[in-house]
């Protein structure tokens, strides 16, 4: 049968990704995006306000898949409005979608804050002992990733398709105007250093610099989304999902320093947020961007400070047990310092960032 996935939040960093990884194997797939940035070429763009039920039901009237996947979310300024807005996009789209009949899977992409706790909560909660696994459920704290997984669990029940929940950890890929996107940000954070004469400065904690850690390729994410929409082992199931290697960022950050050519500092164990510092950070951008005729001179379309901040500065060590997909079926793999430097090299060639 054919297989025709829509995807909300075709744009993003994992949206887009997964978009290139369903059409090089086959699928047909649209996009539902806000309509602030372009989907990627040679999918059918559906624009609506993911807010407001009518506006969904209106875009998405008189057409049918077999698959949706959830990778987009609207920030908000506290939790609860997170919980209401972001509960609702879902509900939104799989009301108007599960009514079509033809709804065959629909898979949720989250994170690890399911086991940590949403950004303003970080170690209020018993963190659950590291490395993650699935079997340790929900923190008793306010998280809008519950919410969204309840109405996914209450419409899969209601409309009768399948479902699957992913967790990556930080996400390295490609995306421009992504709010997470710590590749990209630190790219711009060590350009901004090698031209300004300064120190590529650990931003985060003692913890973070100390512990073993993990992160998650989007091209890897992608495969794990396709392979979990198509294989019953993985029908109605959570899964955590990262690269499948560890390391500590005592160990890369030297290498992420030797790739752009810059010095490091010595940590101290002092945490000194990325946003805090870079006051100045837009203008210096913009003129890096007229020496070297990059594409992109606007930082906030780059850089999302605040975020890379958040995962870095984070007190516990966050690790991640991927036995539940390998023991269902999913054996790929991704090295991370490699989803670095491939990252790196592709914002160079498409001119994002100076060669």
């Amino acid at each position: 049968m054919e297989k025709r996935a829509i995807i909300i939040g075709a744009s993003g960093i994992v949206g887009s990704n997964l978009a290139n990884q369903l059409r090089s194997t086959g699928w047909n797939v649209a996009g539902l995006s806000r309509g602030r940035t372009a989907v990627p070429p040679g999918m059918e763009a559906i624009t609506a306000d993911l807010t407001s039920a009518q506006s969904v039901s209106a875009a998405l009237a008189g057409k049918t898949f077999t698959h949706v996947f959830f990778t987009a979310w609207a920030r908000q300024a506290t939790e609860q409005e997170n919980i209401r807005v972001n509960g609702g996009m879902v509900q939104h789209v799989l009301d108007a979608l599960g009514t079509t009949g033809t709804l065959r899977h629909a898979a949720l992409v989250t994170g690890l804050k399911h086991h940590l706790g949403p950004f303003e909560a970080y170690a209020t909660g018993a963190v659950p002992i590291t490395p993650f696994r699935e079997e340790q459920g929900r923190q008793n704290v306010d998280n809008f990733y519950y919410e969204q997984e309840d109405r996914l669990f209450d419409a899969a029940a209601q409309y009768g398709f399948s479902w699957s929940v992913h967790r990556p950890h930080t996400i390295i890929g490609f995306a421009i105007g992504n709010a997470m996107n710590m590749g990209m940000t630190l790219a711009v954070y060590a350009t901004l250093c090698k031209h300004t004469g300064q120190p590529f400065v650990f931003p985060g904690s003692a913890a973070q610099w100390e512990s073993l850690t993990d992160m998650t390729d989007a091209r890897l994410l992608a495969r794990h989304l396709e392979w979990a929409a198509t294989s019953p082992n993985a029908r109605n199931e959570d899964f955590n999902v990262v690269n499948g290697d560890v390391f500590r960022w005592k160990w890369l950050w030297p290498r992420l320093a030797e790739y752009f050519g810059v010095e490091t500092a010595p940590f101290d164990g002092v945490v000194r947020p990325l946003e805090n510092h870079m006051q100045d950070a837009g203008k210096q951008w913009a003129d890096i961007a007229a020496q070297f005729d990059l594409r992109e001179s606007d930082i906030g379309k780059l850089a999302s400070w605040w975020h890379t901040d958040a995962d870095l500065g984070r007190p516990m060590e966050v690790l991640t047990d991927m036995t539940k997909s390998r023991k269902a079926g999913f054996l790929d793999y991704q090295s991370t310092p490699d989803a670095f430097f491939e990252l790196f090299d592709r914002l160079k060639a498409e001119r994002l960032i100076p060669r």
